[in-house]
């Protein structure tokens, strides 16, 4: 259940996972299309989509969805990061997975998570709680 990624952002070579979902979709979209070679294929059948033609149909995509805001490839990357990092997934596999050499890139990220941040509870309260806890009734 993992997709190798081979000269993606940065021409890194990297690994993936393959939620069971898009598994599925991908199934029924080769038994629908039946490309020969590429699961994806260009305007030309022996070669892959371009990333112009991605981009087009990141467009469409968004448009269809009625997404008022810019759009882009590396708008579904940030939004993947940010929705790790709302998981609570360590910040070190996440920078396996967008492939970042430095730790730093990834934790631009962090900025963006500010739901993670919010349930994130501070030593003040730990000791407020314990407090709490060890004062008897009354």
């Amino acid at each position: 259940m993992i997709i190798r990624v081979e000269q993606g952002k940065g021409g890194k070579d990297r690994n993936v996972m393959l939620s069971p979902h898009l598994l599925d979709l991908l199934r029924a979209w080769w038994k629908a299309a039946r490309p020969q070679g590429w699961l994806f294929p260009g305007r030309d059948p022996a070669q892959p989509m371009t990333t112009r033609q991605l981009n087009r149909a990141c467009h469409a995509a968004a448009q269809m969805a009625e997404i008022n805001k810019r759009v882009s490839l590396h708008t579904l990357r940030h939004s993947f990061a940010t929705h790790l990092l709302e998981q609570n997934i360590d910040v070190r596999v996440i920078q396996v997975l967008l492939g970042h050499a430095k730790l730093d890139t990834t934790a631009l990220y962090t900025r963006v998570a500010t739901k993670t941040i919010s349930e994130v509870m501070s030593p003040l309260e730990h000791i407020a709680i314990k407090l709490k806890e060890a004062r008897p009734p009354g």
